[in-house]
């Protein structure tokens, strides 16, 4: 007496193409919003510091004008920052913030346009295997 199955097996693929390409250009922009989100983030740490009069000689306060002096030495004396004691309200660090803005939002299209692709149609394959196998009974 013999018994026979049949295995019927489907496997589906979907094969989405240039996704790994608009994965980069996704990748791409989102790591330019944080480069320069940090970049305001420190220009802004700067502006409150300065409000408030913060001791320059300090560790951290000394890193951070030396880091942001960097991009703000462009804009320096663009516009004059009005003091009251060892307050200072740098008005051209704030117009450095809307041009790092503009040029953040700039080269984020700019990577957009060049890398994105839209998506297009999802491909399906479908293949489906039939194996047959005999069993015996053992004695």
């Amino acid at each position: 007496m013999s018994n026979e199955n049949r295995v019927s097996e489907t496997r589906t693929s979907q094969n989405e193409p240039e996704r790994e390409q608009r994965i980069f250009s996704f990748k791409a922009t989102q790591l330019v919003w944080l480069m320069f989100g940090i970049l305001e983030a420190l220009i802004a740490l700067r502006i409150g510091l300065k409000l408030i009069g913060a001791n320059p000689e300090s560790p951290i306060v000394a890193l951070i004008y030396g880091f942001t002096y960097l991009f703000l030495f462009p804009f320096e004396g663009l516009v004059a920052s009005p003091t009251a004691g060892n307050m200072v309200l740098e008005l051209s660090s704030m117009f450095a913030m809307l041009i790092y803005g503009l040029i953040a939002w700039a080269v984020e299209r700019v990577i957009w346009l060049i890398f994105y692709r839209p998506r297009g149609p999802v491909v399906a394959v479908t293949e489906t295997s039939t194996s047959e196998s005999h069993n015996t009974p053992r004695r």
